[in-house]
């Protein structure tokens, strides 16, 4: 009798110990979320005039030029059945080369037009330039994509459709500008790396706390912080519902904004977008895919990051790279200045025409 109530004794204690554990796990759940939940409402990306008056961001006084040849935009269509746009400065020569360059935070392709046009007329390609889901003219929705990743699957499709064009196997190098070059390096390390057989990246992010990354990439970065950890949190076990939330906003200046081209700016970036558009966490594990040639062309008056850095930063992961650091170049100026332009064309140059 007293084993049998010892043994009932044993499953009452038992039962009590695995509702205890579940009462313990129930509660770090709900407290996981709702500290989640807390950062997300708590924290949203500043907008609105910079309080130091427009002292910090980027300088944007070397980016006015003559748009008036710009070519006219054409579209391709990506595999949800949207139409993306980009514009095609055909070379003078016929090489089997496809150079696609990738903008930068807030703007669009136009930023390439006078390095695009140039390499075009040197006969080093034909130059590609689109315009990112989420940005340019008149996007479905600015500043957000349908999910995480959709920037890489939009750019393999473009490759495709390139080749396609071209009837045969062309040669793809792909190249960026600032979060242009996060991406081309996102690129390079994901599932579609394998459609570029060179990489050009200009002042590229690499991540928020590089070594090569000014606070707030010299304050033209404006995050929600506290919105961001809480929704890693939310990604880290598979909830994506709220990634269409904003996060960042950029310290555009009002002159551009009232300007011709203001109408075409993005202000502010969604968390689907933000992660979309840079490199993963671990940038290291990026880099390291690439195994193809590449440059990297810096200015040592950047504004948003250290250009001193780059190569003491990325060789580690990714060894055999080209860098030219150009002594009185801001973050803008590296796709206009003439000698950004020049080590660009250095490169194409010394490139096999093809695979």
């Amino acid at each position: 009798m007293r084993t049998a109530c010892g043994s009932q004794g044993g499953h009452r204690g038992g039962g009590i110990v695995v509702v205890k554990l579940i009462v313990i796990v129930a509660t770090g759940v709900v407290v996981y979320f709702a500290i989640a939940l807390i950062l997300i409402a708590s924290s949203t990306p500043p907008s609105g005039p910079l309080e130091d008056g427009g002292k910090q961001g980027l300088d944007f006084t070397g980016t006015r030029g003559d748009y008036s040849d710009l070519p006219e935009q054409i579209t391709f269509t990506a595999r949800d059945g949207t139409a993306l746009p980009y514009r095609r400065y055909e070379g003078t020569a016929a090489n089997g080369r496809f150079v696609v360059l990738v903008h930068g935070s807030g703007w669009h392709g136009m930023q390439f037009h006078a390095m695009a046009k140039k390499l075009a007329a040197d006969g080093l390609g034909t130059i590609i330039v689109p315009d990112m889901r989420g940005h340019g003219e008149a996007p479905a929705t600015r500043g957000d994509v349908d999910h995480i990743g959709q920037l890489e699957e939009d750019m393999a499709d473009l490759i495709d459709e390139l080749q396609r064009q071209a009837g045969g196997p062309a040669q793809v190098v792909l190249g960026g500008h600032s979060s242009g070059g996060g991406f081309v390096v996102r690129f390079a390390g994901g599932a579609y790396g394998d459609r570029a057989d060179a990489f050009i990246l200009m002042a590229p992010f690499l991540k928020y706390d590089a070594p090569t990354t000014r606070p707030n990439s010299g304050g033209w970065a404006r995050p929600a912080t506290r919105r961001i950890i809480g929704l890693t949190m939310l990604n880290a076990v598979g909830i994506t519902a709220l990634n269409h939330l904003p996060v960042i906003s950029f310290a555009m200046p009002q002159e551009v904004l009232d300007g011709p081209y203001g109408h075409t700016a993005t202000t502010s970036y969604t968390y689907a977008m933000t992660t979309s558009f840079a490199p993963r966490p671990d940038f290291g594990s990026d880099l390291a895919a690439i195994d193809e040639p590449f440059l990297l062309v810096g200015g040592a008056a950047d504004e948003a990051f250290l250009a001193e850095r780059y190569e003491e930063t990325i060789s580690p992961h990714a060894p055999g790279g080209t860098y030219v650091i150009l002594p009185s170049v801001s973050h803008l100026g590296v796709v206009s200045d003439p000698g950004a332009i020049a080590a660009v064309e250095a490169f194409l140059s010394e490139l096999p025409a093809a695979r």
